[in-house]
């Protein structure tokens, strides 16, 4: 492969939904090597320990889908549900069944056209499994990942730790889900910081119906400010998870609509966190700690409580149907109450 400038790896990393730096990183060296494999190049099948991540892994699970074969989620990585809906396409087709994706499935695969229509097969299971959960937050399971902990104290400025920052706000946001009946967990205490891959297991592992996580920002100059959403998608694929899209821009709308902060957008990214957690999964980036007003306001017990509220309200109207929804900015933690949207 040739050296690529700068320029080339921003743009590639523009394209793949990662962090724009134009420096090759661990992150970025990964999506090189996936990027690399076209649909037909390889063998692909279960490995162990490591799976078999690439361009082609996700050509393929794009094609099941397209075809009605349930494979979870297009994330390019071949496991044990792509493999299944790959058997599945074998019998249906009458080539040998076992679960590898070889020349003669391959040429199957290419032979056959989509019969599936009217939106992408992924989106419409992911949001029929969420409308399915009903509008009562007793019942939900919410992992909230505050960043960093323990010696990682990541991003600081101005007397202002994200660490502590993101932690506190997860704890203020855990009482008000507790008091509406929601089970919650958090993914580190105080002064431990799991890895990124204990952060993604203890979500799977509780069979969650969201994950937040939460964030402080930086840059080299004290000029960008304001908040950012991030839930997992990506263009070159063509996919996208609808709840955590929906989610995303409820939180940025909450958020920005009960707060001065500036709006940022919300954004589709490939992140691992994003990636590998099973349920829909969004990223807050609350601020940046190297801008004065931001790390000012962060500072402030009474504007992280705004920030706890903003995003109770936001989760509470992800579930309610369109016609129960309130404008935004409007609801309120007494109005979850009086509605009968707790348990008793």
């Amino acid at each position: 492969m040739k050296e690529l400038t700068p320029d080339e790896v921003r743009s590639f990393q523009q394209g793949r939904g990662l962090t724009v730096t134009g420096l090759i990183d661990d992150v970025t060296s990964r999506a090189l090597e996936e990027a690399r494999w076209k649909l037909g190049d390889r063998s692909l099948h279960i490995t162990t320990p490591a799976l078999m991540h690439g361009d082609d892994v996700a050509t393929l699970q794009n094609r099941l889908v397209e075809m009605g074969f349930n494979c979870g989620r297009v994330d390019g990585i071949y496991g044990s549900r792509t493999s299944n809906a790959v058997s599945e396409f074998q019998k249906s087709v009458g080539v040998t069944v076992d679960g590898k994706c070889g020349p003669a499935t391959i040429i199957a695969l290419l032979r056959l056209t989509t019969i599936v229509s009217g939106g992408t097969p992924v989106r419409l299971r992911e949001d029929v499994s969420h409308k399915n959960r009903g509008p009562a937050l007793a019942d939900k399971i919410i992992v909230l990942d505050p960043s960093n902990g323990g010696e990682s104290r990541g991003v600081s400025g101005f007397g202002i730790e994200e660490a502590e920052i993101v932690y506190d706000i997860a704890q203020r946001l855990e009482g008000r889900l507790l008091a509406l009946g929601v089970s919650v967990f958090l993914t580190r205490g105080k002064d431990n910081c799991p890895t990124q891959q204990e952060r993604v297991d203890l979500a799977n592992k509780t069979s969650a119906d969201l994950v937040i996580s939460f964030h402080a920002d930086r840059y080299p100059t004290q000029s960008a400010h304001g908040v950012a959403t991030y839930y997992y998608g990506s263009d070159l694929h063509s996919l996208h998870s609808v709840v955590g899209e929906r989610f995303a821009s409820l939180v940025q709308r909450e958020i920005c609509a009960r707060t001065d902060l500036v709006n940022c957008h919300s954004h589709a990214k490939v992140w691992d966190l994003l990636r590998l957690t099973k349920a829909p999964t969004v990223r807050v980036d609350l601020g940046y700690l190297t801008n004065p007003g931001d790390a000012e306001r962060l500072g402030r017990a009474d504007f992280r409580d705004v920030i706890a509220e903003s995003i109770v309200i936001a989760i509470q109207r992800l579930y309610l149907a369109s016609e129960d929804d309130a404008k935004t900015g409007m609801l309120r933690l007494s109005d979850l109450r009086k509605a009968g949207l707790r348990s008793n």
